[in-house]
């Protein structure tokens, strides 16, 4: 199994593993899903019916279900339907679907919170995409955390989940490499900072870097024991597989997760092997 798949099988409650593995204000306007459709180059309706035929029957039958009681459901009872239905398609490795669907809640619940999940879930899924899809669904993200900051300004973490969706997914790059060194000046300790410009570095090639970011996260927060996975892909990519091996072996002793620890396992025997 893949560093990807490991991270689909925990869920939205380990988005970062997902990196490893592979003052209110009035808000806009929502956008209709036709308009979301014509901005974004991405017919969600088309591509929801795609993701649900490949699904085998089985899983067809269980989202159909949940779609039929959705549609015909009080006020009342939509948002635990649409809880379900998120969970049900993340469940089934189709996390673009289960992102659309957290956009739905937010839409119902339009707050910054339900905005910021689905921002969260929409910036997840770009890890899982084909490359022709990637910049939509990172247009559909930054639709969210856009309306989650103007929601609540004090939203630091939707601030930097949309600088770091404007690095990875938009022509204007430094136009959020600039918002993450405007945050970082007011918060140098901030977890998701520190691991969005590891991330970049990482991705340029810039492993030292990458390593002394991931570093600090242990030394903010000592608990935040993800940073050990990012720690031992970046001594992976630098050629030290011992280092790797020693930080993955670290992660072990602290995780709870039976599935991660099976599948973390199989990789540091992977990487003894080869």
């Amino acid at each position: 199994m893949s560093k990807a798949q490991i991270a689909v099988i925990t869920g939205t409650l380990l988005l970062i593993v997902l990196l490893f593995i592979a003052n209110t204000k009035p808000s806009k306007e929502v956008k209709t899903g036709d308009e979301q459709t014509q901005e974004n180059g991405l017919n969600m309706e088309t591509y929801i019916d795609e993701e649900q035929t490949s699904l085998p029957a089985q899983q067809r039958a269980e989202v159909q279900e949940l779609q039929t009681q959705f549609d015909h459901a009080t006020n009342l009872t939509k948002n635990s339907l649409l809880d379900s239905l998120i969970k049900k398609w993340d469940v089934f490795q189709k996390p673009v679907v289960g992102a659309y669907y957290a956009e739905q809640k937010a839409i119902i619940n339009p707050d910054s919170k339900s905005w910021f999940e689905a921002g969260n879930h929409y910036f997840a899924a770009t890890r899982f995409v084909k490359p022709d899809i990637r910049n939509s669904i990172f247009k559909f993200a930054i639709n969210c955390f856009d309306k989650a900051v103007e929601m609540d300004s004090t939203n630091v973490n939707a601030k930097i989940n949309l600088a770091a969706c404007y690095v990875e997914g938009t022509s204007d790059p430094m136009k959020g490499i600039s918002m993450l060194k405007d945050i970082e000046k007011k918060d140098s300790n901030n977890i998701n900072l520190q691991l969005n410009f590891a991330a970049f570095s990482e991705k340029s090639g810039q492993y030292d870097k990458a390593i002394t970011r991931y570093k600090k996260v242990i030394e903010i927060d000592s608990t935040y024991i993800e940073a050990y996975l990012h720690l031992a892909d970046a001594y992976e990519n630098e050629g030290k597989k011992s280092i790797a091996i020693e930080n993955l072996e670290k992660y072990l002793s602290l995780v709870d997760d039976v599935t991660i620890k099976t599948e973390v396992k199989n990789y540091i025997n992977k990487l003894k092997t080869n």
